[in-house]
């Protein structure tokens, strides 16, 4: 009995890491988020609490999941690619014209596939979002609004239902997050941007929700067109204040 037992507990352990290494590969567990304790995890998925902490051994191993004193969490897993490469574009001024061709191309493709694919909870989802950006918008909250549209272009990439999209763009709205590229916050400063901002994400949600992918995807373009545009103008009005600046306190490094 024992032995049959010893020949069963390695394939459940891996049918649990399996279960557990889709739900991280489908977005449903993200990276940094923190497991339920090993009881009630156990509970939840109906397992023994011996097959289970095999099972999360197994994906320790395969660098998916950490275990420390306050738990175990879902890796950081791209963190080793962006964190190298957050240093190595900011530190190029001409990459943030180029992060914004690659993101028009891609969510162009990302929002044309939410508009087909797109369940009726990832609708809803992105209903409560926009209701969320026209609420900080109405109270002026910049903060606010900046971070509704990092969860607003995460749940497009998301309906998407490509995983290669969804985690990349993830990784790369998380250096977004981290103003590798802008300053996101002050473009939704500005008031004659913040209401053209929440009205292009209107038109993305709404042709999201209608279905009409080739409308999802002229309206995503036409959003990510005008926010490099508006960066690229922020970016040269800093340029010419610094150079007036140095202009000005040009003395300082004369002689007398």
């Amino acid at each position: 009995m024992h032995m049959v037992e010893g020949l069963r507990a390695p394939k459940l352990a891996e049918a649990i890491a399996e279960h557990i290494e889709r739900l991280i590969l489908e977005g449903v567990l993200r990276p940094g988020e923190k497991l339920a304790s090993e009881r009630e995890l156990a509970e939840r998925l109906e397992v023994s609490r011996p097959s289970l902490r095999d099972a999360l051994q197994m994906l320790e191993g395969r660098g998916l999941l950490a275990t420390s004193r306050d738990g175990t969490r879902v890796t950081e897993f791209l963190s080793g690619l962006t964190d190298p490469l957050a240093g190595l574009l900011q530190s190029n001024d001409r990459v943030t014209a180029d992060y914004f061709e690659f993101r028009a191309a891609v969510e162009r493709t990302a929002a044309g596939l939410a508009a087909r694919r797109a369940s009726e909870p990832e609708r809803a989802a992105i209903r409560e979002c926009l209701a969320e950006m026209e609420a900080a918008s109405r109270e002026q909250s910049s903060t606010r609004e900046a971070e509704a549209d990092i969860v607003f272009h995460r749940l497009i990439y998301a309906a998407s239902h490509n995983l290669v999209i969804l985690h990349v763009m993830r990784a790369f709205s998380e250096m977004l997050r981290r103003d590798i590229f802008f300053n996101r916050t002050s473009l939704f400063a500005r008031e004659d941007l913040s209401a053209g901002l929440l009205a292009q994400h209107r038109e993305i949600a709404e042709a999201v929700l209608k279905g009409d992918s080739g409308a999802a995807e002229e309206a995503s373009h036409r959003h990510l067109a005008f926010v490099g545009a508006s960066v690229e103008e922020f970016r040269r009005d800093e340029e010419r204040a610094d150079l007036a600046l140095r202009r000005l306190n040009r003395s300082t490094l004369l002689g007398s």
